[in-house]
């Protein structure tokens, strides 16, 4: 806890503009206290890819049996705020990380937007009940990723996260074209023609603001001193839109029944995890490589999903498990050799 006020107090100057610090590479600390080492935070970071997955598939069912996407997303931000609300009640760093916040806004520390992060959760929900029937889950999926990836370089060049500015190295920039590569190859097989081309700008914007919110839940982590701060404050923004939407379109369209089955209603729960997740190692990996590591593990959670629950409308292809293999390659090559920059930064080596 006081290793991270301390980074907090040490990057104050550089932040006080809102915008995101110019840091040197040599300046950059990436195994500082209160942070993950690289290794485990990469397996976080795919693990938080894989509980997306999950997510998508309960969530997309929710909206399929209530039939309103937006209802589903609002249940499903609404009760992650409600989980995470109850665990402030217990976790006293959570509730102390809250006045750190208004402390760093107050300081100018802190860009007031930087805490709208939920407000890109709550579009990305969105443009899955515009554009996901019509452009199919394969081209929505690779649309998102392409904006995941694109986001990532942006953010990590002008330095948005919490780490400050990376340097787009040949390695990394070979990672993202391996990671869209092995999300095309992944759904190659149900790619569909003659799809409107301008409809896919929905989902890539989502993508972009996927990585945006990344990099500033990770701001507001860093300002806090807790994930769980970040988390409930992306919850709260989040939710708050998609209520708004839902009783706006209810009120139009009609309001559903709700299911009685109960395993549709732990998709807030999942994005507890995973948005908590990537908060806490943004700061260690950066904005693309959180991104492509998000890749992998959706991936390979879908794959087993195929495996474990196969459907008769998927089975199970050559080019998802060639696909997945793909993406975990991209993190390796975007990874390794950036570590060991990082160190030979740290240790003042060229």
């Amino acid at each position: 806890m006081t290793g991270e006020q301390d980074t907090a107090r040490d990057a104050g100057a550089e932040e006080r503009s809102g915008a995101g610090p110019a840091v040197a590479p040599a300046e950059h600390q990436h195994l500082e206290r209160g942070q993950l080492p690289m290794a485990l935070a990469l397996v976080v970071a795919v693990a938080a890819g894989g509980l997306t997955a999950v997510q998508s598939r309960i969530n997309g069912e929710f909206a399929r049996v209530v039939g309103d996407p937006y209802t589903a997303a609002a249940i499903s931000f609404g009760s992650g705020l409600v989980i995470l609300s109850l665990a402030l009640c217990v976790w006293r760093p959570g509730r102390v990380g809250l006045g750190r916040v208004r402390e760093a806004l107050a300081d100018r520390r802190l860009a007031w937007w930087m805490l709208l992060g939920g407000l890109a959760g709550a579009w990305f929900v969105t443009t899955q009940g515009l554009s996901a029937a019509t452009l199919g889950v394969a081209l929505f999926t690779v649309a998102i990723v392409a904006g995941q990836t694109v986001g990532g370089i942006l953010f990590d060049l002008i330095g948005l996260g919490p780490g400050g500015r990376r340097r787009l190295t040949p390695t990394r920039v070979l990672g993202a074209v391996l990671a869209l590569g092995a999300i095309a190859w992944a759904v190659s097989a149900q790619l569909a023609h003659d799809v409107p081309l301008l409809l896919l700008l929905l989902p890539f914007t989502a993508g972009v603001g996927v990585g945006w919110q990344q990099a500033v839940n990770g701001r507001v982590k860093q300002a806090a001193g807790s994930a769980l701060t970040a988390t409930f404050g992306n919850f709260l923004g989040g939710t708050i839109a998609l209520v708004v939407a839902a009783v706006v379109h209810g009120a139009i369209a009609g309001f559903p029944a709700l299911p009685g089955t109960w395993w549709l209603y732990v998709g807030g729960a999942l994005g507890c995890l995973f948005i908590g997740a990537q908060a806490a190692v943004v700061r260690t990996i950066g904005v693309l490589l959180l991104a492509l590591c998000g890749v992998a593990g959706q991936l390979a959670a879908a794959l087993a999903l195929d495996l474990l629950l196969p459907t008769a409308e998927r089975p199970l292809e050559f080019a998802t498990v060639g696909g997945t293999v793909l993406a975990l390659v991209a993190v390796l090559v975007a990874s390794i050799r950036w570590s060991r920059h990082a160190h030979a930064a740290k240790t003042g080596g060229a």
